[in-house]
């Protein structure tokens, strides 16, 4: 089992990569192999709603950081998207990503159990949280707990690792997703029986 670890901050050994390297030890003492992800700092095309990728089955923008973390998604068993908070929500080019991934690639992420990590000085966290985990809810995603929300606070490059609470949920995080990966993929069990997807629009 694999779980993807995206660092979704411009800074690439910042506050955002303690956190998630601390989720990233617990996984690997616990026997789950793991693999952190910068998103790097070029800029990152959005998603323009023409909805080419119905056809393609990706992506029309099919930019060398889409196809990687693509190709990462469809490989991982369980995935986590950590944050800086920006304006009390996630960073912007990591959403612009996270738009066209989250959309375009459906078919392999159904069912996987997924995970917000957000990271700020003071506030804005729960924001954060609460934008990431929409990704995952929309897609059939089983939502990773832990023992309180997945948030750490610092300013300067390390200073999460004085968050004590904050270093301690992100281990929790860590063993829940790892029970969370074995307990679905055991024997005999299956995903839920899905219907026929309905629409309903409200302008008509």
């Amino acid at each position: 089992m694999k779980v993807l670890l995206i660092n979704g901050s411009p800074r690439k050994a910042g506050n955002t990569y303690r956190a998630l390297s601390e989720v990233a030890a617990t996984l690997e003492s616990l026997g789950v192999d793991s693999e952190i992800v910068h998103i790097g700092t070029a800029p990152v095309q959005g998603c323009i709603a023409c909805f080419r990728c119905k056809g393609l089955g990706r992506c029309v923008f099919n930019d060398p950081l889409y196809m990687t973390m693509r190709e990462k998604l469809e490989e991982a068993d369980g995935i986590i998207v950590g944050s800086p908070v920006y304006y009390a929500g996630p960073n912007g080019s990591l959403c612009a990503l996270l738009d066209r991934l989250f959309f375009s690639s459906k078919a392999h992420l159904q069912y996987k159990p997924g995970a917000a990590v957000a990271v700020c000085r003071r506030g804005g966290a729960s924001a954060t949280f609460d934008r990431l985990n929409k990704y995952f809810t929309i897609n059939n995603m089983p939502v990773v707990p832990s023992q309180y929300w997945n948030s750490v606070h610092g300013l300067a490059p390390g200073e999460v690792v004085q968050d004590a609470e904050g270093m301690q949920t992100m281990r929790t995080l860590a063993r829940n997703m790892a029970w969370m990966l074995r307990a679905f993929n055991a024997e005999g069990i299956e995903h839920p029986e899905r219907e026929e997807p309905v629409s309903t629009s409200f302008v008509r």
